[in-house]
């Protein structure tokens, strides 16, 4: 069972007192890279709610909007009263110094100066942030659905081009007897027009070749590549959150498939190792959605 990382959820709740609404995007990153904007009032929280996030999602770029209001809470600033009276005092003694005759407006003044409002904490009850907890974890809920559906469609991708690299592999066997009396042929017209001492030593003639065909050879190579993607198949079935393990196994079959195109030195066989790779190279485009 694999999973995307591309996902949606939202959830809400409300009731008297509260109104709570949780919407996550998720979208493909190497790691996780949780971006969060919550109200204020749960500013306390945020470090339990990073740690919801990262154990339920793992990986990804993870966009979190949460807000909260509760009409037993509030988050309106209050004011230091004896700094206030602090600064009057201070201006009214300066204005006294130079005996002017006009008295300024000193509270005006003072409610400009920034420190003079404070913000007063807010304490979140536990209850309260049960209902929060709750709905995040709904909305993940929701966003892991959504990223099995996802996962669901791309392994079906998966599934359809490793058997098309299988059945395109099928194909090489009956190309190899003729690919070899054509590599023995070529090998033996360069021979008789360039050497006239192969005649002469038909038994070294016969070294060389087989040399050359045994460096050709591509049987490890076939044998290999259908493991790998027996292997890819059985990870898709049996495993969980195995998109790094897929992409190290389609490295492999990469590797068997541009061995067998080195190796070919024939245009039908160079022709199917096109094939293979064109269906690899979706594979791998669609491997950096994967969990």
């Amino acid at each position: 069972m694999i999973k995307s990382m591309t996902g949606y959820g939202k959830s809400s709740y409300e009731n008297d007192d509260l109104r709570i609404t949780a919407e996550i995007r998720t979208l493909n990153s190497k790691q996780l890279d949780i971006n969060m904007r919550v109200s204020s009032l749960l500013k306390q929280k945020e470090l339990k709610i990073r740690n919801i996030l990262s154990n339920r999602l793992l990986r990804g770029k993870v966009d979190l909007l949460l807000t909260f209001q509760s009409h037993n809470l509030t988050e309106a600033p209050g004011i230091n009263k004896e700094l206030v009276r602090h600064y009057f005092q201070e201006l009214k003694k300066v204005h006294d110094s130079f005996k002017q005759d006009t008295e300024p407006d000193y509270l005006s003044m003072i409610l400009k100066i920034p420190d003079v409002f404070v913000s007063q904490e807010a304490t979140l009850y536990d209850s309260s942030w049960e209902a929060v907890r709750t709905i995040i974890e709904e909305t993940i809920d929701k966003v892991d659905a959504f990223r099995l559906h996802e996962g669901e469609i791309l392994k079906q991708d998966f599934v359809k081009r490793i058997r098309v690299i299988m059945e395109l592999l099928t194909k090489v066997d009956p190309l190899e007897k003729s690919r070899t009396q054509r590599i023995k042929e070529r090998i033996l017209k360069h021979l008789n027009e360039y050497l006239d001492a192969a005649n002469a030593n038909p038994e070294r003639l016969e070294q060389e070749m087989i040399y050359y065909i045994e460096k050709l050879d591509i049987t490890e190579e076939k044998i290999r590549l259908k493991k790998h993607c027996d292997y890819f198949l059985n990870v898709l079935d049996n495993e969980e959150n195995s998109g790094k393990k897929l992409t190290f196994v389609t490295q492999e079959i990469g590797r068997e498939i541009n061995t067998l195109g080195s190796k070919a030195n024939d245009a039908d066989l160079q022709r199917i190792v096109v094939l293979m790779k064109d269906e690899l190279e979706k594979i791998k485009e669609q491997l950096f959605n994967i969990l």
